[in-house]
């Protein structure tokens, strides 16, 4: 067992450790001088809440200047987000290891120290399961262990989704612990990417965001994502955050006047406000329908005034609205999907695009499925065809998702 488990770390120590500067750009990105491997230094010129006293959410609008990065985007793209994470968690990290800040660490031929690895070149806050395979290696815990076996796998996902790194190496501590050893089993630190709430048409050099911070408690501490915190928490005005932008071409406005029908919950409303600036901007004549939801009207209806403008000066015709807490039964927009499905069936037969942007765990299944329902039903058809007849549209780019 000796020598299997050092022929296992003889092997994650000889892995090499990638930079994220090493990552080739995705294909898709916007050519600039500014990409992922060379982001801009952008200036946060706004950061303002856009709930209302009393909110369970933090939503955000955050403006970002790219005045001089030579960088544009359309509507439906995303802004990338060099994160780094929170110092807090770094030295938690570290103490919980036992190690010195300053110990030094390789990567590729550069000399770093561990608590610059930390904050600027590695995840550490998901486990992921190559981190609990080397954990339980070098920890020889037997609970571990035992969370390996095939028949376990359930019970590993949960213990990975409920643990974060901190917490195993807290739990199953190690007494000796080769720095480098430990950062050949992280993952490279990624950029984040946000949906951008703004068309350069009218915001000229600036991307504008919709952003909720990711706020809970794991084993009797408050948590934060990495990228929303630092958005929120860690970032003041006029301080430089490094950006590129993401070009996402399946999520694009149709190059005609063709009807748009446009469904988000929550930060998911972001990309339609970008698209609606557009269509005022450039004159289009398409018709538009939004359904959005949120937990309370009086409190969460993000952007409310701007979306009434629009609907005052014909830019939006309609929107339909799901306050899932205003009421004893929860009401999300696949209820309202349901409620409008004959006018919904007749804006698709008249070529109208559709656009789902949100979580993709429940929201798009479920509008994915009541959409399904509406074909069949409206459609006098059964559930084959009415699949093929939203495959079709997915295949004519009339059917686009954007979620995560």
């Amino acid at each position: 067992a000796q020598a299997w488990t050092a022929t296992v770390l003889d092997l994650l120590a000889s892995e090499q450790v990638l930079l994220p500067a090493t990552i080739p750009a995705t294909p898709g990105e916007v050519p600039s001088v500014h990409n992922k491997r060379n982001p801009f230094p952008a200036d946060i010129i706004e950061n303002l809440a856009i709930v209302g006293r009393g909110s369970s959410k933090e939503t955000r609008h955050i403006e970002v200047s790219l005045a001089g990065s030579g960088l544009t985007y359309e509507p439906g793209d995303a802004l990338g987000v060099s994160v780094t994470n929170d110092p807090r968690v770094v030295a938690a990290l570290i103490e919980a290891l036992g190690l010195a800040p300053d110990a030094a660490i390789d990567l590729r031929g550069e000399t770093s120290t561990l608590a610059e690895a930390f904050t600027n070149r590695f995840e550490i806050t998901t486990a992921t399961p190559r981190f609990l395979d080397y954990w339980a290696l070098v920890s020889d815990a037997d609970a571990l262990a035992q969370l390996q076996r095939d028949d376990r796998a359930g019970e590993r996902a949960v213990f990975l989704k409920t643990h974060h790194i901190v917490d195993i190496v807290r739990r199953f501590p190690v007494a000796s612990l080769m720095p480098q050893e430990f950062v050949s089993a992280l993952r490279p630190l990624q950029p984040r990417l946000y949906s951008i709430a703004s068309s350069l048409a009218v915001t000229r050099d600036e991307a504008h965001l919709t952003v909720a911070p990711v706020r809970y408690d794991l084993h009797g501490e408050a948590r934060t994502g990495v990228a929303s915190g630092l958005l929120v928490d860690r970032f003041a005005l006029d301080e430089q955050l490094p950006v590129y932008i993401q070009s996402n071409t399946h999520f694009r406005l149709p190059g005609d006047d063709a009807p748009i029908i446009m469904i988000g919950a929550g930060t998911g409303i972001a990309p339609y406000r970008g698209f609606l600036q557009d269509r005022e901007a450039g004159g289009a004549g398409g018709r538009s329908w939004l359904f959005f939801g949120e937990r309370n009207f009086r409190t969460d209806f993000l952007y409310q005034a701007e979306w009434q403008g629009w609907l005052k000066d014909g830019t939006l015709n309609r929107m339909d609205v799901a306050f899932s807490r205003d009421q004893a039964d929860k009401i999300y927009v696949q209820h309202r999907m349901q409620e409008r499905a004959g006018e919904l069936f007749a804006w698709l037969e008249d070529g109208a695009h559709i656009y789902v942007c949100g979580d993709a765990a429940q929201l798009a299944p479920d509008v994915h499925e009541t959409l399904i329902g509406i074909v069949g039903s409206e459609g006098r058809t059964g559930r084959e065809a009415a699949e093929d007849y939203v495959r079709s549209l997915a295949a004519d780019h009339r059917y686009q998702r954007d979620v995560y």
